[in-house]
């Protein structure tokens, strides 16, 4: 799903949202209540904003599901956004909602932390931190970027999964340091 308007994305810009959208998509569909127990919330709270996240069309109800059980699943494999708009409007949204991922990513990586020590040597060596100072051009940091996500898309892209493998998130941080050059 592309988001294009700063109104959507504010929407979307929420830390609960994030989490429900993306369990919903490595979990499949799944109720409110189950969703609540997944994200150790509660069933009002994910039940509302599972609503507004279909409101503005990043979820929906399961078709032909029961009266009872009335499971939701996310209308959408992926989001994105261009980060290029220079309408306030839009660079305010959007600086918003990566500041909420970053937190998000930030929370994942001190989940990870937390436990690292019980995880087997094997994906202890395998998973990790690292950074790369690189000199490039804005052309260039583009060109990266798509060969990255090039890369990552041959393992996500998988029709089948290979023995032993598991969920592994990848996340990507290109941050220009230093002034614009003249």
């Amino acid at each position: 799903m592309k988001v294009t308007d700063p109104r959507t994305m504010r929407a979307y810009a929420h830390p609960l949202r994030i989490r429900l959208i993306g369990l919903l998509r490595s979990e499949g569909p799944m109720t409110a209540t189950r969703a609540a127990a997944a994200l150790d919330d509660n069933v009002p709270n994910c039940s509302f904003h599972l609503r507004q996240l279909a409101k503005y069309g990043f979820a929906e109800r399961v078709p032909g599901a029961d009266a009872r059980e009335r499971p939701w699943r996310a209308t959408a494999a992926t989001t994105s956004w261009d980060d290029d708009s220079d309408d306030p409007a839009m660079k305010a949204a959007t600086d918003q909602l990566n500041s909420v991922l970053l937190g998000e990513f930030t929370r994942r990586a001190q989940d990870y932390l937390a436990i690292r020590a019980d995880e087997p040597t094997e994906w202890r060596a395998a998973a990790g931190f690292g950074d790369a100072l690189v000199y490039v051009t804005a052309d260039e940091l583009r060109e990266l970027t798509e060969e990255i996500d090039a890369l990552a898309a041959r393992f996500a892209d998988r029709a089948t999964r290979s023995e032993g493998s598991r969920p592994v998130q990848l996340i990507q941080l290109a941050i220009p340091r230093g002034p614009v050059p003249e």
